[in-house]
């Protein structure tokens, strides 16, 4: 992570809306542009095992976040279901409704830490408050049966444009972007804040920011962090600003979170309040820009000149000067307390923002719709089981006059029984065309089962337009192979008749001198070395039913090459015997096993 770039926040802007809206175009994946990233190898990040980054710096890279506000309404107050003067069809009963896989994710966190960081106290609405904020609970709940967010919800780029400067740190693997760092996931992660924190949540065993189970555990974790107890005005507060350091950031996640303890309601995936995207006036006259514009460059359609610089900050959140600090109703009031410090007045109401009363300055672009679509390429994808497709596919959408269209909405959707799937573990996303009329879809996973499928390409909302279709051929991995086996270790293994080996047998296969992983190895007791027949006696292993069995199969080799046999039982007959290890490609390895007599009773 990188320290914030200083900012100043706007006089008379109760929110930065262009903040959210620009996130909202972002998470929406219909950025031009955004799938042409590379998406890196595709594979789930486990958690990093060096030191952890600092819980005081800000988890998201001080990337955008949503500002509406919740309504002034309670949602258990009678009458709440009528629609607020501000929010148009989004009454405050709907806003207190949570979609039900991101409200389980927010009340498991809430329990794995209630009995690994008890001293916490950490309550599950504040991860729904910070869940509001940063991403709009999972973007209305759009995650599939997993958790996981059926489209990417990534930040800007922090590309120091605005936001703070961090070059990539994971190659494109979460947010795709390889050149800078973005938040990515419901709880709005940058990369490598995600390899010292990321967490298994829904006990896949994988850790994915994109995964609202493992973002939630994740924030809960660091919000606990430095022996924290949230029940504390002081460290709840220090927990939040440690998410972005921000005042206005802080009155926003403590408006939500007052306003969830005063009552939620589950309701369906997908089917959660959307944060609002307008456009604010600003108080120094210019305005914020579009809903759909981007804040990334700070310039054009999102900027806002009121620092003097010419240059504005893209709809940024910002720090306030000390006499310069939003009321939340577009006035200046006196300077805010120490976002740390304890006392009253920490938690702001719950406030409506002023309603937009101009226009943007510039229409944000609109998409439209192709006459056609060409595949760019082959149409043919191959990749073997468990790795990535090594080419992504790529179209071409033109008009009625062979002319490159910009802007148009194409669907890529993975057909057939088949586990591949694009980098987030979903099977379709809706991309926008670039300025070429071209639009590259994200990097495919092969899965682990082999088989054909179907990619195709669709032009949206237009029937008319023929779909491009790509031949998809998952290859079933190749068996492992291993030319020789050794064993770890050269002491002489020796137990008492009756007993059992107190040593484990390890053993390490190898392939022309590399480590051989996944090599199936069978283990057997033998007479001799020239003629080897199954002994009927001496040694034994036991089954999975507890009966003797001198011959094992199915054993594997891991990832290191190394295989430890099991524990290795004796009966009645003492002698020199030998185990006998082989493999497929005609690997063997003998073992001398000693057994000395039962001692005198």
């Amino acid at each position: 992570m990188a320290p914030l770039i200083g900012r100043r926040l706007r006089k008379g802007a109760a929110t930065t809306a262009v903040a959210a809206a620009a996130m909202a175009a972002l998470t929406a994946s219909q950025a031009p542009g955004f799938a042409a990233q590379d998406y890196g190898d595709g594979d789930h990040r486990d958690r990093a095992s060096g030191a952890q980054p600092s819980p005081d710096t800000p988890i998201d890279g001080g990337g955008s976040y949503h500002t509406e506000l919740p309504p002034l309404t309670k949602p258990d107050k009678p009458g709440s279901s009528v629609d607020l003067p501000g929010f148009p069809g989004s009454s405050a009963k709907a806003q207190a409704g949570i979609p039900a896989s991101v409200l389980a994710a927010y009340k498991k966190a809430e329990a794995a830490l209630r009995e690994s960081k008890p001293g916490c106290n950490l309550p599950w609405q504040l991860l729904a408050a910070i869940g509001k904020v940063e991403s709009g609970q999972a973007r209305g709940g759009n995650v599939d049966r997993e958790g996981t967010t059926v489209s990417p919800i990534l930040g800007p780029a922090l590309n120091g444009n605005g936001f703070a400067l961090i070059k990539d740190s994971d190659g494109g693997e979460f947010d795709g972007d390889t050149t800078h760092d973005r938040a990515v996931g419901p709880m709005q992660f940058i990369p490598s804040t995600w390899a010292g924190w990321g967490q298994d949540g829904n006990g896949d065993g994988r850790s994915d920011p994109n995964n609202i189970y493992d973002a939630a555990l994740a924030a809960g974790n660091y919000l606990c962090a430095n022996n924290r107890d949230l029940s504390v005005q002081k460290d709840l507060n220090a927990a939040i600003l440690g998410y972005n350091r921000s005042q206005e950031y802080l009155n926003t996640v403590l408006s939500w979170f007052e306003y969830y303890k005063s009552g939620t309601h589950e309701v369906p995936d997908g089917a959660g309040v959307l944060p609002s995207e307008r456009s604010e006036p600003s108080g120094d006259g210019s305005k914020q820009g579009s809903p759909s514009g981007s804040k990334e460059s700070g310039k054009g359609n999102g900027s806002g000149k009121g620092d003097g610089s010419g240059k504005g900050n893209g709809g940024a959140h910002t720090l306030p000067k000390p006499d310069e600090t939003d009321d939340g109703r577009g006035g200046s009031t006196s300077p805010s307390p120490d976002p740390t410090d304890e006392g009253p007045g920490q938690t702001p109401g719950p406030n409506l923002p002023t309603p937009p009363t101009t226009p943007p300055t510039t229409p944000a672009p609109k998409p439209t719709g192709a006459a056609k679509l060409t595949a760019i390429g082959a149409q043919q994808l191959t990749a073997t089981a468990g790795e990535t497709f090594s080419r992504s596919p790529k179209v071409l959408a033109v008009d009625a006059k062979g002319k490159p269209v910009a802007a148009a909405r194409v669907k890529y959707e993975i057909r057939g029984e088949t586990s591949a799937r694009f980098i987030g573990l979903v099977r379709s996303i809706t991309l926008l065309t670039g300025p070429d009329g071209t639009v590259t879809a994200p990097k495919m996973l092969a899965g682990e089962k082999a088989g054909s499928f179907t990619l195709r390409a669709t032009a949206v909302g237009r029937d008319k337009v023929a779909p491009v279709d790509y031949a998809g051929t998952v290859k079933p991995r190749p068996v492992p192979q291993a030319d020789a086996l050794a064993r770890l270790g050269d002491g002489v293994l020796t137990a008492e008749a009756g007993g059992s080996f107190a040593d484990l047998l390890t053993v390490k296969a190898t392939y022309k001198g590399k480590v051989a992983a996944g090599v199936p190895v069978t283990a057997t007791m033998i007479k001799d070395a020239k003629k080897p027949e199954l002994n009927d006696k001496g040694p034994y292993f036991l089954d999975a039913e507890d009966k003797p069995v001198r011959t094992l199969t199915g054993l594997k080799t891991n990832a290191l090459g190394q295989l430890m046999l099991p524990k290795v039982l004796t009966d009645e007959h003492a002698g020199t015997y030998l185990l006998r290890l082989t493999t497929a490609d005609g690997a063997v390895l003998d073992v001398e096993l000693k057994v000395t007599p039962a001692a005198a009773s």
